[in-house]
């Protein structure tokens, strides 16, 4: 009787990797770290000053500490009673424009997903070019149009030149956003009864959510720190949003750092606290439709 001896079979190696063959050696992740935190570090600084000059009893930034030790709220006392009127404005501007490029870009961004018709290409072209256009093109037509209907130096002339902005970028966000909804949903819903509209108001806009706020941050953002349309569309100090405030600010506050500077903290709060508290919404409307 003849035994079978069984040799044992070498296992497989693993084969090197392209950087162990090539001799290159991995960086630490530490190292990562610390460049990340460098780079961060030099991209906050300037906000940083800014705040610790808001703080400097003195008012001045080239002597000021590199730490408020005795801070000092005087240049926010004078921020808020020069440029309270400001900030307001701003913020009626602001939500105004997000209200009305919403109403208008997401109807039009949900025909453009959901209706198969052959213009649907021109029209995204037509959206992207629009977006290519100067602002100073744009604002210099506008200025000849609102003279003429006497919008000039008035809260809804500057939401509609700021929709101008805002609303092709909201279609975009919206529409692939859109393109993820499932024709199925839809005619569901009509066929138990629902109208286009009321489809599209119970259904599609719960489902859209994300994009939707992505795309009212973006447009909130573009006209906080619109300053192009603030300076040719308003010319008496009754309307006058912040970022034209500041910059005329500068001549008479030369001497009084501070207050310029509480007046960009206070500018740049609204800004801060809706990214902090939609990152989320964000990063989840941003990449919309992407996947399918």
């Amino acid at each position: 009787m003849t035994s079978i001896i069984s040799t044992p079979v070498d296992a497989p190696r693993p084969q090197p990797s392209l950087s162990e063959r090539r001799g290159v050696r991995k960086v630490p992740s530490a190292v990562f770290t610390v460049l990340g935190i460098f780079f961060l570090a030099v991209m906050l600084f300037p906000i940083y000053w800014m705040v610790n000059a808001s703080l400097q009893p003195s008012g001045n930034t080239l002597s000021g500490e590199w730490f408020p030790v005795n801070p000092s709220f005087a240049g926010y006392q004078t921020a808020i009673a020069d440029q309270g009127a400001n900030l307001l404005t701003s913020l009626i501007v602001s939500l105004g424009t997000v209200v009305f490029s919403l109403a208008v870009a997401a109807p039009a961004a949900y025909a453009l997903a959901q209706f198969r018709f052959r213009w649907v290409g021109a029209a995204l072209l037509a959206i992207l070019i629009s977006q290519m256009i100067p602002g100073i093109v744009i604002a210099n037509a506008l200025y000849t149009a609102y003279n003429d209907l006497g919008l000039l130096n008035s809260i809804p002339g500057l939401i509609l030149a700021d929709a101008t902005h805002a609303i092709p970028f909201a279609i975009l966000i919206l529409r692939a956003s859109m393109l993820s909804i499932p024709a199925s949903i839809i005619e569901a819903a009509r066929v138990d009864g629902a109208g286009f509209f009321r489809a599209f108001v119970s259904i599609v806009i719960p489902i859209s959510r994300n994009g939707l706020i992505t795309a009212g941050l973006f447009a909130f953002l573009f006209t906080w720190s619109d300053f192009l349309f603030a300076l040719t569309l308003t010319t008496t100090d009754e309307v006058r949003p912040v970022t034209l405030g500041i910059y005329q600010y500068l001549g008479s506050q030369v001497g009084n750092w501070s207050a310029v500077m509480a007046t960009a903290v206070l500018s740049s709060l609204p800004a801060i606290v809706l990214l902090v508290i939609a990152q989320r919404f964000i990063a989840a409307g941003a990449v919309g439709g992407a996947v399918k």
